[in-house]
């Protein structure tokens, strides 16, 4: 995917995060810009990766992609997802390579970098730890008053700009205002101001 920028509209924005969900064959990325308290979707997307079958040209291909983001859209700080842990270790190892040659790109622009689990991005961004991934995209997309045409089928994409609302939640929030819900009619009861356009 080929991004053009408008580096002008950049600086509008107090604040630039950036959102990856690290993966080995698709990689997602989410561009969040903060102004005041408000945050905004800049953009998101995916790196495909699978179209390489050497995992090393894999890493680099990442490596650049995310370095050319960085550059692009010159975030203040990024968020990234956990690995998730599972029984397959030479997936876990490849998955957690993935995740450190992202965070390499970023830390080489010396930007800082957060590592959330996926079930702390699912509580912030939902209220439940255990919300699935088509609920975090819907309430992504309900918050940040996203248009459905502009919601992308991976939800890869959508994960990564998770990554990004949570740390903006986690760095403008006290830890008592994520309150932890049983469904979804009580996270909107108690979280009225996350809800965009019910």
């Amino acid at each position: 995917m080929n991004l053009t920028v408008d580096r002008a509209n950049l600086k509008e924005w107090d604040k630039i995060i950036m959102g990856i969900d690290p993966g080995t064959n698709v990689m997602g990325y989410g561009i969040l810009g903060v102004k005041g308290r408000k945050p905004a979707m800049i953009a998101m997307g995916v790196i495909e990766l699978h179209r390489t079958d050497s995992h090393y040209l894999r890493l680099r291909h990442i490596f650049e992609r995310v370095l050319g983001l960085v550059e692009s859209f010159l975030p203040d700080e990024m968020a990234i997802e956990a690995p998730f842990f599972g029984k397959n270790v030479q997936s876990m190892l490849k998955l957690g390579r993935a995740q450190g040659v992202a965070m390499a790109a970023a830390l080489s622009r010396d930007i800082p970098i957060t590592e959330y689990e996926p079930r702390k991005i699912k509580q912030a961004i939902t209220g439940s730890g255990a919300a699935s991934k088509e609920q975090v995209r819907e309430m992504l997309r309900r918050q940040l008053a996203i248009a459905s045409e502009n919601m992308l089928p991976q939800l890869d994409a959508t994960d990564a700009l998770g990554a990004a609302l949570c740390h903006f939640y986690e760095s403008n929030r006290p830890a008592a205002s994520l309150k932890s819900c049983k469904s979804w009619k009580e996270f909107v009861a108690k979280n009225p101001d996350k809800i965009k356009g019910l």
